[in-house]
């Protein structure tokens, strides 16, 4: 199942971010937990979704967001899907805390319709797993970067080949 792309803004974001087509897979037992699963730089919701599918995990319901297209610093400014731009891969790179907000935001706001009997959580993969675990932040901290409050209870994060992005700055928030 598929949902049309959503207008989002992070809670303080000054531009709004188109976010793509929203793919989820239904649990096939009895509803446990929602994940929201977010793609690599370039990749799309629909990829993921056809994958989780074939998982032997009959209780979890699977939300698989596809991130705005934008600019990205680190490909010349060239636009492809990601859910913050990223000028460069290392600890000295300027971080896109709007960017990064506004897609943490978007997380929260897929899983605030949840059940409040479930387990909630986040993950991804490489450029999306950088997101969940900046979600993550968010919650143990109880606020986006940006001061304003994160809505959602998480019980659970994964990210596969990502990174913490904005290290420096979530370590004072």
């Amino acid at each position: 199942m598929s949902f049309g792309g959503s207008s989002s803004l992070a809670s303080g974001a000054k531009r709004p971010f188109e976010y793509g087509r929203t793919h989820v897979v239904r649990p096939k037992g009895t509803h446990k937990a929602t994940i929201v699963w977010l793609h690599g730089l370039g990749d799309n919701g629909a990829s993921w979704s056809q994958l989780l599918e074939t998982l032997p995990l009959p209780n979890i319901k699977w939300i698989c967001p596809t991130a705005p297209s934008r600019p990205v610093s680190v490909f010349g400014g060239f636009p492809s899907t990601a859910w913050f731009d990223v000028a460069d891969l290392s600890e000295d790179a300027p971080d896109d805390i709007e960017g990064i907000d506004a897609s943490a935001a978007h997380v929260a706001n897929l899983l605030s319709t949840e059940p409040a009997d479930i387990k909630l959580g986040v993950g991804g993969f490489s450029m999306g797993a950088a997101t969940a675990l900046y979600s993550a932040t968010c919650f143990a901290h109880g606020k986006y970067g940006n001061g304003k409050p994160f809505p959602v209870n998480l019980s659970l994060a994964v990210g596969l080949s990502g990174w913490l992005p904005c290290a420096r700055f979530v370590l004072f928030l």
